[in-house]
């Protein structure tokens, strides 16, 4: 049976390591990006079921990286933003995403989150 997969866009290697980890856990192949230009490279090959996007990183931060996905061919995934900012809601309501997790999280939180999301089907 094929696990659902998660993309990662974040530029912090240790939020990285933990959420890979613990939706491994939970059954999900992740894979992680440092930024949004290296997400937009993965995509394709990687197809994931859900987008987990980290607002303010180098090179392409979320905002671009929203903008750059969104106007590509469908269908398009969900985005849950997971961002230590305190605008979190307004960020995520800004690019139209799906959800958002404000860091710190509960491991049991961004599980809930991912499982909820990653079963809906991509829009156009």
């Amino acid at each position: 049976m094929t696990r659902p997969r998660v993309l990662l866009v974040d530029d912090d290697e240790g939020i990285c390591d933990f959420v890979r980890m613990a939706l491994h856990d939970a059954g999900f192949d992740v894979a992680t990006a440092q930024n949004g230009r290296v997400a937009l490279e993965l995509l394709p090959s990687f197809g994931p079921c859900l987008i987990l996007l980290d607002m303010r990183m180098p090179q392409m931060d979320g905002w671009q990286f929203s903008r750059a996905y969104r106007a590509s061919p469908g269908p398009h995934v969900p985005i849950v933003v997971v961002t230590a900012a305190r605008d979190a809601e307004q960020s995520a309501a800004e690019i139209h995403a799906d959800a958002h997790l404000a860091k710190p999280f509960r491991v049991a939180d961004l599980i809930q989150i991912v499982r909820r999301l990653s079963t809906e089907s991509p829009r156009s």
